[in-house]
C-alpha cells in the first residue's frame, strides 16, 4: 500500500521499477470501484500486492505516458479522504498506521521538486523550543504542544488556491519516535471530529523518518542554524523538565 505517485520531476530510473512491480495479472472482471474499496480497506491481499520500494534519487523527469500508465494501474493506498493516492514515496517506520518519508524525500520537497503538485507543505517540528532554536529545518514551524498545533492548523485551516494542488503536513521530532507520531495522530483525530466523514482539512499527513537527528547530518544546508541540539542537552535540563510537565 505504500507505492506512491511521483511528480514529473522524479527520474525514470526511479519510476520504471515501480511500473514493473504494479504490472501484474489482475482480475479483468473486477470493477474499478471494487479495486478502490479493497485499497481503502487495506486487505492482506492488497498489502502483499504493493510492497514498499527503496529510496532513489530526487531529480530528473519522466514522460507523460508513464504517468498515465502509473495512474491507470494504481493500487496504492488512498489519502485520508480517499480522493487520491499519496503523493510522496513512503518507507517503513516504527508505527504501521502512519506514513513515513525518508530524509531524501524531505529534501526533494524542500528543493521544489513537487512544486507543480504541492501548493503548501507545512513542516511541524514537535520538539521543545530550545531544541528548535538550536537548529531546525528551514521553514518548519515549532508546535510542541497539542494546543499549539490545533491553533495553527485547525482554527483557520490552510486551503489551496488551486484545487488541483495539495496541502501536505509533515511532522517530526528529534527521532520521530514519539512526539512527532503522537502529534500526527492528534491532528487526524481532531480533523475527523470537525468534519463530516470522510472529508478532512488535511488528508495527507506524513512523518519524517529518523526525525531531525537523521535529517541534519545529510542536509545541513536545509537547516538553520546549521546545528543540532539534542533533547537531553546538559545545559537545558530545567527546560526539559518544564516542558515535560506541560505536556502531561
Amino acid at each position: 500500500c505504500r507505492q506512491l505517485f511521483r511528480s514529473p520531476s522524479m527520474p525514470t530510473s526511479v519510476i520504471r521499477p515501480i511500473l514493473k512491480r504494479i504490472d501484474r495479472p489482475q482480475d479483468r472482471d473486477t470493477p474499478v470501484k471494487t479495486k478502490r474499496r479493497r485499497s481503502v480497506a487495506g486487505t492482506p491481499g492488497e498489502e502483499a500486492a504493493a510492497e514498499p520500494v527503496g529510496d532513489g534519487e530526487t531529480s530528473g523527469s519522466f514522460c507523460h505516458e508513464e504517468i498515465e500508465n502509473l495512474l491507470a494501474n494504481d493500487h496504492r493506498e488512498l489519502i485520508g479522504d480517499f480522493s487520491k493516492a499519496y503523493l510522496l514515496q513512503t518507507v517503513e517506520g516504527k508505527h504501521q498506521d502512519l506514513k513515513y518519508i525518508s530524509p531524501e524525500m524531505m529534501a526533494a520537497v524542500l528543493t521544489g521538486q513537487f512544486s507543480s503538485l504541492i501548493e503548501s507543505c507545512v513542516i511541524v517540528d514537535c520538539r521543545y523550543p530550545y531544541e528548535y532554536e538550536g537548529g531546525h529545518i528551514k521553514g518548519a514551524v515549532n508546535l510542541p504542544m497539542e494546543q499549539d498545533v490545533e491553533e495553527f492548523l485547525l482554527k483557520k485551516p490552510i486551503v489551496p488556491f488551486d484545487a488541483s494542488k495539495r496541502v501536505i503536513v509533515i511532522f517530526h521530532c528529534e527521532f520521530s519516535s514519539e512526539r512527532g507520531p503522537r502529534m500526527c495522530r492528534f491532528v487526524r483525530e481532531k480533523d475527523r471530529a470537525c468534519n463530516e466523514y470522510p472529508h478532512l482539512h488535511y488528508p495527507e499527513l506524513y512523518v519524517l523518518k529518523g526525525g531531525y537527528r537523521e535529517f541534519f547530518p545529510q542536509y545541513q544546508t536545509h537547516c538553520e542554524p546549521q546545528d543540532y541540539r539534542p533533547m537531553h542537552h546538559e545545559d537545558f535540563k530545567e527546560d526539559l523538565r518544564k516542558f515535560r510537565l506541560k505536556s502531561r
